[in-house]
């Protein structure tokens, strides 16, 4: 992906910003109209941020994520040939496949986002023929900012609109998400769905996974900011460690005879210590403890309480490190860095772990100084660059007129 990426303290303004989207679209609309000849219909579809709320959209509980303005821009147009073409702009690859007949790809990578959504639109025998599409993106690597479901919505979005399919948003972001759990093989929640479909401008939203409702909440930080520190690691555990936690929430919930963790209190869990692993057991208790402070988020913002909800960021991430045990030493070195910064009030990991970025509630004078230090200790430590990025929430996936 295209990458606004930060390595000391410059932070990109927001015109700059705006700037660099445009050339996005500018780039994706021309390279599609020279690759296929025709004009395409395009899409932006943002990646997001979770203000707190980690692993508990799979258990039926709250998240709280926002859409931001970093996304992927993807260029549709039906085919004039007897084949579909997806074409990686920021890879240069292409794919090509009956739109009809489409079957996971033994290569993986971003082929499979795009063919399990059409394989689950397929399914619900709507009618879907050929189709070319071009996309590209800015949303930073390995960032935990969901780039896949950033491109799944976009494909969702953009074949809706052009085959008149009349799929609802919330029957779109469903494909998307069964897209991942059948071709890509990661059983997600659908916050990453969600969030990006449904992003409200200069909001986050207090989403309940399973009623599927969301209660925006305007955020005002005042002379505070969000922003985010990308590691630049990734580390192989990712996909399975997320998999083997979805399986013991599960089977903790079926102990209990519930249908999911948001349903349990640390009581419950308590009754049935004896019957599993206390790795397993402290899983359950972050569940349930994490799921509550969506909801203490919800209310600190409501009351405009900036302490209280920097230390919901900091209790997120010892649940993340210690219980659910889903942080890193990078990650983990990041936050520790905050601490007895005054003008920092929180700091915690985002995304599902391994790697990724560290979310920071700071403020906004303080981001150069920050960004110098943390980037020259953080590169003395692991001897890799870490990338530092300041976001704002946007509106979610749309036609770009």
């Amino acid at each position: 992906m295209i990458e606004s990426l930060l390595k000391t303290q410059v932070i990109s303004p927001l015109e700059t910003r705006f700037k660099m989207n445009q050339q996005l679209v500018h780039t994706v609309k021309l390279k599609f109209t020279k690759e296929f000849n025709s004009t395409p219909l395009m899409i932006f579809s943002p990646g997001r941020i979770n203000i707190i709320g980690e692993h508990t959209d799979y258990n039926d509980g709250f998240v709280f994520p926002a859409a931001v303005d970093k996304g992927i821009v993807a260029g549709l147009f039906k085919s004039n040939s007897d084949q579909s073409t997806a074409y990686a702009i920021d890879k240069n690859e292409k794919i090509f496949f009956q739109a009809k007949d489409v079957k996971p790809s033994k290569s993986g990578t971003w082929h499979n986002y795009i063919l399990g959504v059409v394989a689950e639109i397929n399914k619900k025998n709507l009618p879907l023929g050929n189709f070319n599409i071009a996309f590209a993106g800015n949303i930073p690597r390995g960032a935990g900012m969901s780039s896949s479901a950033a491109l799944e919505n976009s494909v969702v979005f953009g074949l809706n609109e052009l085959f008149g399919l009349n799929l609802s948003k919330e029957e779109m972001i469903f494909i998307s998400q069964k897209a991942e759990h059948h071709f890509v093989g990661v059983n997600c929640g659908i916050m990453d769905q969600y969030a990006s479909m449904f992003g409200i401008e200069n909001n986050a939203l207090h989403l309940d996974c399973r009623s599927i409702q969301a209660n925006p909440f305007k955020i005002e930080l005042g002379e505070y900011q969000l922003l985010l520190i990308n590691t630049n690691v990734k580390h192989t555990l990712s996909d399975s460690a997320y998999n083997n936690r979805r399986a013991v929430c599960e089977h903790i919930s079926k102990l209990l005879t519930i249908k999911a963790l948001r349903d349990a209190t640390k009581e419950m869990i308590n009754s049935i210590q004896d019957q599993v692993s206390k790795e397993d057991y402290q899983k359950a208790l972050f569940i349930i403890q994490e799921n509550q402070r969506t909801i203490d988020a919800s209310k600190a913002i409501i009351e405009g309480d900036l302490n209280r909800l920097g230390a919901l960021f900091y209790q997120s991430h010892e649940g993340l490190q210690h219980l659910y045990k889903v942080s890193c030493e990078e990650l983990d070195f990041l936050v520790d860095a905050t601490r007895d910064n005054k003008n920092i009030l929180g700091s915690r990991m985002m995304g599902g772990g391994f790697g990724g970025c560290t979310i920071n509630l700071i403020k906004i004078s303080e981001v150069p100084s920050f960004s110098k230090y943390i980037s020259k200790v953080y590169f003395k430590q692991f001897n890799i660059n870490c990338s530092i990025y300041d976001v704002n929430l946007s509106d979610g996936t749309h036609i770009i007129k």
